[in-house]
């Protein structure tokens, strides 16, 4: 079975206008360059040739990745829902990590949107799946490499 990827509406978006330059612009500008350099002559010592190929297979390399998502999505719907305030994807999370009296701001995305430095983390990773499904005043504990981590949750919007 597929994975599924877990996309808000504008990161679907995004990857769908990608793919979109990449089969209709940077594919011909590709094919362009190794048409370029085969003119040069000898292609066992050609280097603009090997670049341009190496170019093709990372282009091509990035269009079997965007079609695999683009085939196996599921859009994440940040409407409010009327059934609790507990965290689900979507939800922006506001934590106290008890350690070192720290407030910290994540929203919990999908994984291909994750961006921790951005305060957005991945629903798949060990923070993101320690604080799904609970309520704001809750404590957590987040199994990480340095150790159990413990955060109280301090405020959960949508």
């Amino acid at each position: 079975m597929a994975k599924e990827y877990k996309l808000s509406p504008q990161r679907l978006k995004a990857l769908q206008d990608e793919m979109n330059y990449l089969k209709t612009v940077r594919e011909k500008e590709v094919a362009e360059l190794i048409k370029e350099a085969r003119s040069f002559g000898d292609l066992s010592e050609n280097s603009e040739y090997d670049e341009a190929k190496n170019e093709q297979g990372k282009l091509y390399s990035r269009m079997a990745e965007l079609e695999d998502i683009l085939s196996n999505y599921v859009v994440i719907e940040e409407e409010e829902e009327k059934d609790g305030d507990f965290i689900r994807l979507g939800s922006t999370v506001t934590v106290l990590d008890k350690e070192f009296n720290e407030e910290e701001t994540y929203k919990l995305v999908g994984s291909q949107e994750a961006d921790p430095a951005k305060g957005t983390i991945s629903e798949d990773s060990p923070f993101g799946k320690a604080l799904l499904g609970h309520n704001e005043g809750e404590d957590i504990t987040v199994d990480a490499p340095g150790g159990p981590v413990e955060y109280k949750i301090l405020k959960v919007e949508r």
